[in-house]
C-alpha cells in the first residue's frame, strides 16, 4: 500500500504542478499581443493541459480512490473535507480547461491581473489538502 501512497503523491505533486503553472501562462498570454506569442502561448497551454495537469490528476485521484478502497475505509471527517476539496480542485481544473478554450479562440475578457488572483485558489487548496492529511483534525 506505500506503494500506491506513493504514486498518489507523485501524481498529485504533478497535477499540482500543472495547476500552478497554467494560470501563470494565461497570464503571459493575456499579456501579450504578438502573433508569435498568442500562438506560443496556445501550445504551452494545451500542452500543460493535456499532457501534464490532465493526466497527474486523473492518477492521482485513481490513486487515491484505491487507497481509499483499501485502507481509509473508516476514516474520518478530514477525509470527507479532503473529497470535498479535490471536488472543488477538479471544478477548477476544468475551469482552466474553459479558460485555456476561451484564450486558444480569443474570446478571453479577463485581465492579467485577474489570472493572477486565479492562479492563488491552487496555492489555498494545496495548504488545506495536506494540512487535512497530515493532522487529521475532524
Amino acid at each position: 500500500m506505500l506503494l500506491v501512497k506513493s504514486l498518489h503523491l507523485i501524481f498529485m505533486v504533478t497535477w499540482f504542478a500543472g495547476l500552478f503553472y497554467l494560470p501563470r501562462l494565461f497570464v503571459y498570454h493575456a499579456q501579450a499581443s504578438d502573433r508569435i506569442s498568442l500562438e506560443r502561448f496556445k501550445l504551452m497551454e494545451r500542452k500543460l493541459y493535456w499532457g501534464i495537469a490532465t493526466p497527474g490528476g486523473v492518477l492521482s485521484m485513481g490513486f487515491g480512490l484505491w487507497l481509499w478502497l483499501g485502507w481509509f475505509q473508516g476514516a474520518g471527517g478530514w477525509l470527507h473535507a479532503k473529497l470535498a476539496l479535490v471536488g472543488v480542485l477538479v471544478a477548477y481544473h476544468l475551469w482552466c480547461g474553459k479558460l485555456m478554450l476561451d484564450l486558444r479562440h480569443e474570446r478571453n475578457t479577463r485581465s492579467h491581473v485577474w489570472f493572477r488572483w486565479f492562479n492563488e485558489i491552487p496555492v489555498v487548496i494545496l495548504f488545506a489538502v495536506v494540512m487535512l492529511a497530515v493532522f487529521k483534525p475532524l
